[in-house]
């Protein structure tokens, strides 16, 4: 009986979730654009049987980066399909590759996916992390299209959350033809919530696999004499949060006054925000948007880094990092793009969606927790002042996050056994 109630549920909040999309349009006009394909309703010509990867927004995009290029090698004449929910989500597939197919994922009501998977007709479907949408998972397996959720994460708090639907959930994750959890303790919560999943594996975390694209060092060095990095002391706030950007220039503001010549970078990680963060920067350090192609002048201490799909290269340009959403409780975001570019990040307190990676990381002084804008200001200070320090702890992240890459294999030969059966 819990499937007749998500479904009376999903139909009576569907008027809800269109006017959320469009109050988040006042700040994003994307957000009102396309709204036929959340009703699974597309223009784009239907492919022959595609593969179809569903990843949320940029985060699970760039971590599908490396299967995506590991099947297009191995099936170049297969078409893929990547669905998002976010307009971010769709810019970062198009800037990637212009040959992927995109679309939004359909709401889970049932016409909505009925249509979606009438027009596109997928040969196997992809889901990345912990997206459970019981109707479409039901549709997709009725249908006899296999159905692989990879790089499955499930934290405490998530899982203390899906409980309250246990029945439910436990329901659609049947449905899955094969689980790839992340780690082991993501499987044990899945078992603990599900209890036996027989499809349920261990393969790895993707994220591990991230690496840099082989153009990255022409680029950061372009980056670093373009906005005179080279000559200063500078460090990335990524990915920062509402509340998280003050934080990060209180800190800011305590780094200068004992090395004046440092330059903070601010990303911060939703582009409908970046006019409200410029009003901030303004008004409390010089600031210069590189979305405005303003000069970065040695008078400058914060650059707004207002554009996408340019984060990565910023790590690897500035010498010191802090990844954002890990100081208010969001749950952090990915520690593996600075490790990649040989940056020990500093973080937050609120890391519960990146458990595995943090430890790990942490484990060996690649990753260190700070606990508020003071600490991240003399923990800063000590790796500006120390470039000997600041490598020597970057090194170690590398060299982890190599340790334990491998996973993008493992799913490249599990989705090909998927598609001999």
């Amino acid at each position: 009986m819990h499937y007749p109630f998500y479904l009376l549920a999903s139909h009576i909040l569907l008027p809800v979730v269109f006017t959320r999309l469009l109050v988040k349009s006042r700040h994003n006009p994307a957000y009102r654009r396309r709204w036929l394909e959340r009703l699974g309703v597309y223009k784009t010509a239907q492919a022959a049987s595609p593969i179809w990867i569903h990843t949320v927004s940029v985060g699970e995009f760039n971590a599908a980066k490396p299967l995506i290029k590991g099947l297009q090698a191995r099936h170049p004449a297969i078409p893929i399909l990547v669905t998002t929910t976010t307009p971010t989500g769709s810019d970062a597939v198009k800037a990637f590759d212009p040959a992927l197919l995109h679309g939004y994922l359909p709401y889970d009501v049932p016409g909505a996916v009925k249509r979606f998977l009438d027009h596109w007709q997928p040969r196997l479907s992809i889901i990345f992390e912990t997206e459970i949408w019981p109707t479409l998972y039901r549709q997709t397996a009725d249908r006899a299209i296999s159905i692989l959720l990879v790089n499955a994460r499930l934290s405490e708090k998530s899982a203390r959350g899906y409980q309250k639907l246990q029945p439910l959930i436990t329901e659609t994750l049947n449905r899955a033809s094969q689980i790839a959890a992340a780690s082991n303790p993501d499987a044990d919560q899945l078992k603990g919530l599900c209890g036996s999943l027989d499809q349920l594996s261990v393969l790895g975390n993707i994220k591990f696999d991230y690496q840099p694209p082989n153009n990255a060092a022409s680029q950061i060095e372009q980056i670093r004499n373009s906005l005179n990095f080279a000559s200063r002391k500078t460090w990335i706030a990524a990915s920062t949060h509402p509340e998280e950007e003050a934080l990060m220039l209180q800190a800011h503001q305590q780094v200068l006054k004992t090395v004046p010549d440092a330059l903070l970078v601010l990303v911060p990680r939703h582009p409908e925000r970046f006019d409200q963060v410029a009003e901030l920067c303004e008004q409390t350090l010089p600031t210069a948007r590189r979305s405005l192609n303003q000069p970065c002048s040695t008078q400058i201490n914060v650059y707004l880094a207002d554009t996408m799909g340019e984060l990565a290269l910023f790590y690897g340009a500035t010498d010191a990092a802090f990844v954002g959403g890990s100081l208010v409780p969001v749950g952090g975001h990915n520690l593996c793009e600075p490790a990649a570019y040989a940056r020990a990040p500093l973080f937050g307190p609120h890391m519960h969606n990146f458990v595995e990676i943090r430890d790990l990381l942490a484990s060996v002084d690649g990753a260190r927790q700070i606990e508020d804008s003071q600490q991240l200001g003399q923990e800063l200070i000590r790796l500006l002042n120390d470039p000997k320090e600041a490598n020597r702890r970057g090194s170690l992240a590398l060299k982890t996050l190599q340790q334990h890459r491998g996973a993008t294999n493992k799913l490249l030969a599990l989705i090909a056994t998927t598609l001999d059966d």
